[in-house]
């Protein structure tokens, strides 16, 4: 069977687990500011706080920027479910902005336009969390020159793009917005096993983050509002959350980083034979803008008008045929728990339409010449 995407595991990446097996710390010992660090110096901003996962880091940045009841989050339909639900766990309303029709990512355009219809009504968002889709940033200095002039803080759901670049810089900088979200889930580019990690420039956001990631807890005697007690005080001084990384999980994020470039330079090579070998099928290919270097954790085509099969055609004879390929994604709008919410078929028609006809092809570090070579043969099986 060939997944869509896989962890890829070397024997140095087992070590550096085993090792802490036989270590004093399983937890909140040296690692997970070891793996802090590795990441925060390869995409090249000052503060990282890792998390059990990028979920509990899209609620933990919600959260420091102060979102709550009353105030709305706006964000991308066409990504997974944790980029709007970080909202809700804050008691606060979501709404989506549609996609740009080339990268599928949250269309500059559309968001300005939709600022300027709430701005009439009073009702723009707090925050705004575009979702840099298969591993290509989002249009930031665009969305970025919008929250001056609107007011909304941005994290950006960096979850499919640690190790991309936009305009020459890390994605993870946080040049454009006030924090960034990775996921290191085993499908992405790296792996944790589950993890997440949040990148800042503001000090006081990464003071934040680090107490809300352990219930809010403080040991910092400079910090602790009652003085003069032992070396065994702390203080809840917020209330938080046990959304800490383990130790295990932070060592085999450390081992892994050293594979960062090689992972992302390998799916390169492998998008570069999808798009010559599949140049003449009826397939429409992800668009990729010059100043994106995609981390392309996925490869998501879509059927052209004319192909000879429908999607749940061709998706149904590649599993037949041993290919696991995936949709990304199912609109979040069209959930039944956001339709209970008043959303429905289309609100965002740019987003709706890209579902309609995707299928994500396997795309992963570790894929084979051979398996890739089967995966196009049956492709080409199928729709020539």
């Amino acid at each position: 069977m060939i997944p869509y995407g896989r962890q890829t595991i070397s024997d140095a990446d087992v070590e550096s687990v085993v090792q802490v097996l036989r270590s004093d710390f399983l937890t909140q010992g040296p690692q997970v500011p070891a793996f802090e660090a590795a990441v925060a110096t390869h995409v090249s901003a000052p503060y990282a706080v890792a998390v059990s996962s990028a979920t509990s880091a899209l609620h933990l940045a919600c959260l420091a920027l102060n979102l709550g009841p009353g105030d709305w989050l706006w964000t991308s339909s066409n990504s997974f479910v944790a980029s709007a639900n970080c909202a809700l766990y804050c008691g606060a309303q979501v709404d989506f902005v549609d996609v740009d029709s080339q990268t599928y990512n949250l269309c500059p355009q559309a968001l300005e336009a939709k600022l300027e219809t709430a701005k009439l009504v009073g009702r723009l968002p707090k925050v705004v969390v575009p979702v840099h889709f298969a591993g290509q940033s989002c249009d930031m200095a665009s969305i970025a020159a919008l929250a001056r002039v609107y007011g909304f803080k941005i994290v950006e759901d960096a979850s499919h793009a640690v190790g991309g670049r936009w305009q020459g810089h890390p994605i993870g900088a946080c040049l454009h917005s006030d924090i960034t979200v990775f996921s290191f889930h085993p499908v992405k580019i790296i792996t944790t096993a589950e993890g997440g990690l949040l990148t800042t420039r503001d000090s006081e956001l990464a003071q934040r983050l680090t107490d809300l990631r352990s219930h809010g807890i403080t040991r910092d005697f400079a910090r602790l509002e009652n003085q003069g007690q032992g070396a065994w005080f702390y203080e809840q001084q917020s209330l938080g959350f046990n959304y800490r990384m383990t130790e295990l999980q932070a060592a085999l994020g450390v081992s892994q980083m050293g594979s960062l470039g090689h992972f992302v330079a390998r799916r390169h090579v492998l998008v570069a034979r999808y798009e010559q070998e599949l140049a003449d099928l009826p397939l429409i290919r992800p668009w990729q803008h010059a100043d994106s270097y995609s981390a392309f954790h996925l490869y998501a085509v879509q059927l052209a008008d004319g192909a000879p099969l429908v999607r749940r055609t061709l998706f149904d004879l590649l599993r037949q045929a041993g290919i696991l390929v995936n949709v990304h994604y199912i609109p979040i709008h069209l959930q039944p728990h956001y339709r209970r919410m008043g959303f429905k078929v289309g609100d965002f028609p740019i987003a709706e339409a890209y579902y309609e006809r995707a299928i994500s092809l396997p795309l992963y570090a570790g894929l084979t010449d051979t398996d890739q070579g089967y995966v196009i043969a049956k492709l080409k099986e199928f729709l020539q």
